[in-house]
């Protein structure tokens, strides 16, 4: 199947913006996300899948001993993926793909990461469908995002600048992913949500599939 038209123009928005996403995301990181990152890098364990890598804003937060996959649509942000990673001296397996339609087999990780990208997914559903694919039975979902808040001026406001973010970058301001999560099959184990309800993190597991045994 042959690469959809929104990947494309998805992939060229973000080759764009690559060399300056870490400076124009740096005030946004500290005082919106905060230790967002953080909270989602340290639960991962095992074989991690980070889906939107980015620029590799996950990779000083992962523990020592897990092994990370990245995946990104753009070559221009996986270019800066590989510096930050020889800077930490870390070993990451990077692909060019999309989240909606993953490289890899079922079950080929422990751990699923996706940070501050599902709200440019065109099909966010699609995403975690795929993610629960590509995991063990009891593998984790980690999800970090900016989603639809829970003070109405703000998420009216969040609807209002969707306006002009949809069409420019495919940005969305008022999904949110927990819904989605548990109709995908996820059991959610954690969440927290902070910034009046604009910042979510989840921390999901995939059951064992009926008639699997234990690991």
């Amino acid at each position: 199947m042959g690469e959809s038209a929104r990947a494309v123009e998805a992939r060229r928005i973000w080759d764009r913006v690559a060399p300056t996403y870490d400076r124009r995301m740096a005030f946004l990181e500290r005082h919106m996300f905060g230790d967002g990152r953080v909270w989602l890098a340290g639960r991962a364990r095992g074989r991690v899948l980070d889906v939107g890598v980015g620029t590799g804003g996950n990779l000083a937060h992962y523990p020592d001993d897990v092994t990370v996959t990245g995946l990104d649509l753009s070559p221009a942000m996986l270019a800066l993926v590989r510096r930050r990673a020889a800077d930490l001296g870390r070993t990451v397996d990077l692909h060019e793909g999309d989240a909606e339609r993953l490289p890899f087999a079922d079950g080929s990780f422990d751990t699923v990461v996706c940070a501050l990208a599902l709200c440019t997914v065109p099909d966010p559903a699609a995403a975690i469908a795929e993610a629960r694919r590509v995991l063990v039975p009891g593998g984790r979902l980690l999800l970090l995002d900016h989603v639809v808040s829970t003070w109405p001026p703000i998420h009216w406001f969040q609807w209002v600048f969707e306006r002009f973010t949809i069409p420019a970058a495919g940005e969305h301001f008022t999904r949110r992913q927990v819904p989605l999560v548990r109709a995908a099959g996820f059991t959610i184990v954690a969440t927290r949500r902070t910034r009046a309800g604009t910042v979510e993190c989840v921390d999901a597991v995939r059951p064992a599939d009926p008639g699997t045994p234990g690991r």
